[in-house]
């Protein structure tokens, strides 16, 4: 099982979900979600929810949540994605030629 390493600044939560996969998940499925996470925090980079607390907290919890549940690779990412099209200038095309058709489907199927 390939370790990954923790880049600096990055809190140990985010290990935590990438430990989690690696129990279960192939490198590659794990460097996808590992795009996603980059391409949702960037995304969502400088939004807050109401109560202060950063935007991406959230998903990033969803995420860890269903890598509990030893869920697929894009499940886990569309966790991760799903407030993109409707909260960012992002569209379900992007997210298609992204991330796959798969993941843009899911990300659409829970967006309001």
């Amino acid at each position: 099982m390939v370790k990954a390493k923790k880049p600096s600044g990055i809190p140990d939560i985010d290990q935590n979900l990438v430990q989690k996969m690696e129990a279960y998940l192939p490198t590659d499925k794990i460097k996808e979600v590992t795009a996603a996470y980059d391409f949702a925090e960037g995304a969502h980079s400088g939004q807050k929810r109401l109560s202060g607390e950063p935007f991406f907290e959230h998903p990033k919890q969803t995420a860890l949540f269903l890598a509990d549940l030893k869920l697929d690779a894009n499940t886990i990412s569309a966790a991760l994605l799903h407030d993109v099209i409707e909260d960012c200038d992002i569209s379900y095309s992007q997210l298609s030629e992204e991330f796959g058709e798969d993941v843009a489907y899911l990300v659409d199927g829970v967006t309001k």
